[in-house]
C-alpha cells in the first residue's frame, strides 16, 4: 500500500501528524507492506529565505489577531506537540521559505533517506531554531543524516529537484489539497489533518480492505 503525505516543514501540525501516523503505522498489522512518500507543499511560497521579526507578531498579522492571542496559540500548539514527545520552541523558530528544504527532501529520497531528511528538517525548524530557508543551514543538516556533502552542495547551489517540488504542488492542487498534513492512500482515500493514531489506523485498515477487495497488492 502506498501512503503519500503532503506537508510543509514550516507546519507544526505536520510534525505532530508525522508522529501520530508513525504511532498508527506501528500498530497496523500490515505495516511492513506500507510504502510512505513525502510530498512537497509550501504554506507560504512567497516567504523570504529567513523572515525577520518575532514569530508571534507574524502569526498575529497573518490571522488578524492580537499578539497575546498568537502567543496563546503557540502555547496550545506546544502543549499538543509535547503530548507526542516533541519539544516545540516557537520562541526561537526562524520562519522562512521552505522550497530548498523540499528540494533536499527529494534528493534524499533518491538516496533512500527521505524520511530521515524530513524528520531532521522538522526538528531543526520547530525545535532547534534553525533557519531552514538558508542553504548554509540545510547543508550540515543533510550531512548529519549521512547524505554526501558534495552532492548536497550541488543541489543547493543549483535548481535540481525544483521540478519535482512543483510537480508535488501541482498534484496537490489537482487533488484539491489546500491544507496540510494531507494523507493519500493508494490514490483512493484521502484524509486531511493530524488526526489521533486510532483514527489514522482505521483509515489504514479501510484502505487495506479496499485493496483486498480489489485484489491489489504493492
Amino acid at each position: 500500500m502506498h501512503v503519500e503525505i503532503w506537508s510543509d516543514i514550516a507546519c507544526p501540525w505536520c510534525y505532530v501528524g508525522k508522529r501520530r501516523f508513525e504511532t498508527a503505522l506501528a500498530g497496523f498489522e500490515h505495516r511492513d507492506e506500507v510504502r510512505v512518500t513525502w510530498r512537497s507543499f509550501e504554506l507560504d511560497p512567497g516567504a523570504p529565505r529567513t523572515r525577520e521579526g518575532d514569530g508571534a507578531d507574524h502569526l498575529a498579522r497573518k490571522y488578524g489577531t492580537s499578539r497575546e492571542q498568537a502567543l496563546a496559540m503557540h502555547a496550545n500548539m506546544t502543549a499538543v506537540a509535547a503530548s507526542e514527545g516533541l519539544a516545540f520552541r516557537f520562541d526561537i523558530a526562524r520562519g522562512g521559505n521552505t522550497f530548498d528544504a523540499h528540494r533536499l527532501v527529494h534528493f534524499a529520497a533518491g538516496q533512500g533517506m527521505q524520511e530521515q531528511m524530513q524528520e531532521r528538517l522538522f526538528r531543526a525548524y520547530l525545535c532547534e531554531g534553525v533557519a531552514v530557508g538558508e542553504p548554509a543551514s540545510l547543508e550540515p543538516l543533510a550531512g548529519e543524516i549521512g547524505l554526501p556533502g558534495d552532492e548536497v552542495r550541488d543541489v543547493l547551489l543549483g535548481q535540481r529537484f525544483a521540478d519535482e517540488v512543483r510537480d508535488d504542488e501541482r498534484q496537490a492542487a489537482e487533488l484539491g489539497i489546500s491544507a496540510v498534513p494531507f494523507f493519500v492512500l493508494d490514490r483512493a482515500l484521502g484524509v486531511s489533518g493530524a488526526h489521533p493514531p486510532e483514527l489514522l489506523r482505521k483509515v489504514l485498515s479501510k484502505a487495506w480492505e479496499a485493496r483486498e477487495a480489489a485484489g491489489t497488492r504493492e
